[in-house]
């Protein structure tokens, strides 16, 4: 083994057991979900931002709070109702006084959305006008107030919640902001045993101390690592394929496809597939791409990027019925040149 390959394999090591020990932490706290967990540490890691769908009471809000805790990162909760103004999220500039000279001058007062990890609690709720707020801040992680563009603090996330049955008073999240995030994760309910676990934290004065295993600077080292991972053309054509087997009437289009989709995923969708990809490629101590890394990823990274026509919403077609059928029906090997 070359010294180049030692040290690939000490890095790979060493991500891993950053990724167990956060989820060690989180675990503590988050009764089951497990694989949810694991799906917003790997968005984590590949930079993006996670939206959350699930009804309340499952612990979305306490998972993205515990989150924050064993990241030692600056944590903001923004909870959106339909009042909420972009300049309650950004911030605004305000008159202050100088005591000692008595010149008053605009100060610019940050705004909640400028902390790493950013709880945006029921987005769902808020205008178009207040969500388009958040469009700028997790595309280009900076905001524009007052004709300035003041950048935000890195590592900086995103972790939206929203509960898919009381629509009543919402906004659906448009397209254009939908696209910005890197997975979206449905939260389901607790089982038996699970349920059990939990009275028994939570009704005995059982208190769970989560500790800090990963800071800011160890996050970014990560997230650079992963961009590292290896994937070869033919696995990276398979991802290319699948996503454009989103598109109707394309070439890759399955039948369903044809049938049930009226917009497919935009590029976004096939950069979030391969970066979650890499993560899960050091997860399971390889740094090269594998093909079960790719269709693992698909649900969470394309479900939330396809646009149903009439027939899929009238015959209540779910985005991941599409997704199963186009992993069902895209070979991983293919004879066609790029």
């Amino acid at each position: 083994m070359t010294t180049s390959e030692k040290e690939v394999e000490a890095q790979c090591r060493q991500f891993r057991e950053v990724f167990l020990a956060l989820r060690g932490q989180v675990a503590k706290v988050i009764v089951g979900h497990e694989g949810v967990v694991d799906d917003v540490l790997i968005a984590l890691f590949g930079g993006g931002h996670v939206l959350l769908e699930g009804v309340p009471g499952l612990g979305k809000t306490l998972l993205v709070r515990t989150l924050s805790q064993a990241f030692s990162l600056e944590f903001r909760r923004i909870q959106f109702t339909p009042d909420l103004m972009p300049a309650d999220i950004v911030g605004t500039n305000i008159v202050m006084e100088d005591a000692a000279s008595g010149r008053r001058e605009f100060q610019f007062q940050k705004g909640p959305i400028f902390g790493q990890i950013i709880l945006a609690d029921e987005i769902n709720r808020a205008t178009p006008k207040t969500q388009s707020a958040m469009l700028e801040a997790m595309q280009e992680h900076s905001v524009t107030s007052g004709g300035q563009i003041r950048p935000l603090p890195s590592p900086f996330m995103v972790l939206a919640t929203q509960n898919p049955i009381e629509q009543e008073g919402t906004y659906p999240l448009p397209e254009a902001q939908l696209d910005r995030f890197f997975f979206k994760l449905l939260v389901g309910y607790s089982d038996r045993r699970q349920l059990k676990t939990i009275l028994d934290r939570t009704t005995t004065g059982h208190e769970s101390q989560v500790e800090s295993v990963a800071d800011g600077e160890k996050i970014l080292w990560a997230q650079k690592l992963v961009r590292r991972v290896v994937i070869a053309d033919h696995v990276q054509d398979y991802a290319i394929r699948l996503v454009l087997a989103t598109h109707p009437e394309g070439e890759f289009a399955t039948e369903m496809v044809n049938r049930f989709v009226r917009f497919g995923s935009s590029p976004r969708g096939v950069q979030a597939l391969v970066l979650a990809a890499k993560v899960r490629a050091m997860l399971n101590e390889r740094y090269h791409v594998g093909f079960d890394d790719i269709t693992q990823s698909v649900l969470p990274s394309l479900r939330h990027r396809l646009l149903l026509n009439f027939e899929g919403q009238a015959e209540g077609i779910r985005t991941d019925e599409v997704l199963g059928d186009i992993i069902k029906n895209t070979p991983t090997t293919t004879d066609l040149k790029v």
